[in-house]
């Protein structure tokens, strides 16, 4: 199950990692689809490891989207829209791979939570290493590597490839989205506002093509902010 009536998610201050105390992990958050991050292989190029995240956001859409579908049929008066509980979840991956989740689980999920995250620092160590120092891109970085987090470059990364992983949740080969449109006037067609009405995806004016602008700003929204709007949806 990815939603729940009976019960609301998991605010145990043990299963956040420092930091976090106080937040609470809405249900959905608690079975995101994260496999193909947790077994990315750290020899992996930035190519490779955008593949994988990818991945993860479409298999997280294959299983929120039936079960939602469910969920509104059981709860009619509830105002969860599909492109926004994708946007949840695309800003819980963002929060993944640029370091801060905040949900840990229990012990064996959080194990696995902490080697997923030193996984990700060695890949990012990798591409930083691949870095050229003509452009001064590994000075940039140079913060990074101190503390050996690469916090910096893991946000320029997800900045750089967002748009890509916000078409992944939102693949649609079975046409289960073709209604779905995003609750916010958050589309730019040539200086004005429009909504994303098709498959979540902003469209250009002749509403033939679309383009790489990604309806939400949830992923720049703290985590725990997000959480309890969410929490506070129905």
């Amino acid at each position: 199950e990815r939603f729940s009536n009976a019960l609301g998610g998991q605010c145990t201050d043990s299963k956040m990692r420092s930091g976090g105390e106080g937040a609470c992990a809405p249900y959905r958050r608690l079975h995101l689809c994260s496999h193909n991050l947790e077994t990315i292989d750290t020899m992996s190029t930035t190519h490779k490891l955008l593949a994988e995240v990818c991945m993860a956001a479409k298999y997280e859409a294959q299983s929120l989207i039936p079960y939602h579908d469910k969920y509104k049929i059981h709860n009619p008066d509830t105002k969860s829209q599909i492109c926004t509980v994708l946007a949840r979840s695309f800003a819980d991956i963002g929060d993944i791979i640029r370091g801060r989740d905040l949900y840990r689980g229990n012990k064996q999920e959080k194990k696995k939570r902490d080697e997923l995250d030193e996984n990700l620092k060695t890949i990012f160590g990798k591409i930083y290493e691949g870095l050229t120092t003509e452009n001064g891109a590994q000075t940039y970085y140079k913060d990074d590597t101190d503390k050996k987090n690469f916090y910096r470059l893991r946000e320029d990364w997800w900045t750089a490839n967002r748009h890509t992983v916000w078409k992944a949740i939102t693949c649609d080969d079975d046409n289960k989205l073709s209604n779905a449109q995003y609750f916010r006037q958050t589309c730019n067609d040539d200086g004005t506002s429009s909504r994303a009405i098709h498959k979540c995806r902003c469209k250009k004016n002749d509403g033939k093509n679309e383009t790489d602008q990604v309806p939400t700003y949830f992923d720049y929204v703290p985590q725990y902010l997000r959480w309890f709007e969410e929490w506070a949806e129905d």
